[in-house]
């Protein structure tokens, strides 16, 4: 028995080693940087070294609600952020439909070539993405210019400088991007599921629509509502590439998400420390959120997401 229970240790330890390199890197990359909350206690002002700089302790998380215009700035920012992640959530279900839609396709070259056109904008940075909408829809683009020959504007629209439906036009973009992408997981879920339900539904006489609608669709619940909860955990991450590309004076007020906001006031406004406090309650907010939905999962679903 006991050269088998060597074994045992022997094979864990080895599984160990396999993912080592990845939790070592997660400590690097994902935890080590919490050492960067310490700035939210300190006077801290580049390039004076931290070790220099005054303690305040929570000075600066105190100063974010005893004034009104911060106090106003703050709730419009988390305005934006929810009002941008709440539309993504609540259109969290088009790629599930477009990876059906995928699926359905019977010709295999043209399903193949509508993957690959609306999987590929994934891998275009935010950069590209303002360059070809400042190309179509800038004073000077391609559809101002088709307006202006159609004679159905007299100046050109300035689309990109309006804060007006700034939250939609932000959706429909990152919507354009990542709408391919996203529909892969769907895509594995349906290639998975047993070619025996198939057959039963034929057998029963069911039509195609009705075999999307009893065997296709509870198939694929499942891994939706996993990434549903998992978009929701994360609400506060919304990133802040796209909204930094797009963002200029006229929309600033409306397209500010928290984590663009704690960039502009660390690089624009030079206050790092509040930035960074910012960034603290905005990461246990985050956690609350994940417990939180880790707990209906189990409530709903039975079984937890972490």
């Amino acid at each position: 028995m006991r050269p088998q229970k060597h074994g045992i240790k022997s094979s864990s330890f080895v599984k160990f080693l396999y993912i080592a390199p990845f939790m070592l890197s997660l400590a690097v990359f994902a935890y080590f940087p919490l050492y960067g909350w310490i700035y939210a206690f300190f006077d801290y002002t580049p390039p004076i070294p931290l070790s220099q700089s005054p303690f305040v302790g929570f000075k600066w998380f105190h100063s974010l609600v005893e004034n009104k215009v911060k106090i106003d700035q703050l709730l419009q920012v988390i305005k934006n952020t929810f009002g941008m992640s709440g539309l993504s959530l609540l259109f969290s279900w088009l790629p599930m439909i477009f990876a059906i839609f995928l699926t359905e396709i019977k010709a295999v070259r043209f399903r193949k070539f509508i993957q690959t056109v609306t999987t590929l904008p994934n891998f275009i940075s935010w950069v590209l993405v303002y360059s070809l909408a400042f190309t179509m829809f800038s004073s000077e683009g391609i559809i101002n210019g088709l307006l202006s020959q159609l004679g159905a504007t007299d100046s050109p629209i300035l689309f990109l400088q309006k804060s007006d439906h700034v939250w939609i036009t932000m959706w429909m973009w990152i919507t354009w991007k990542t709408l391919g992408w996203a529909a892969i997981l769907y895509i594995a879920a349906i290639m998975g599921i047993d070619d025996s339900l198939y057959e039963a539904a034929h057998v029963d006489g069911a039509t195609r629509m009705q075999i999307i609608r009893h065997v296709v669709l509870p198939s694929m619940l499942p891994t939706y509502f996993v990434l549903l909860m998992l978009q929701i955990a994360s609400f506060l991450n919304n990133g802040l590439e796209q909204y930094f590309v797009f963002q200029n004076a006229f929309n600033k007020e409306t397209i500010q998400v928290l984590d663009l906001y704690v960039f502009n006031l660390a690089m624009s406004g030079g206050s790092y420390s509040v930035s960074v406090a910012i960034s603290m309650l905005k990461s246990l907010i985050s956690v609350v959120l994940l417990f939180s939905v880790n707990g209906l999962s189990k409530l709903l679903r039975g079984e937890s997401i972490v």
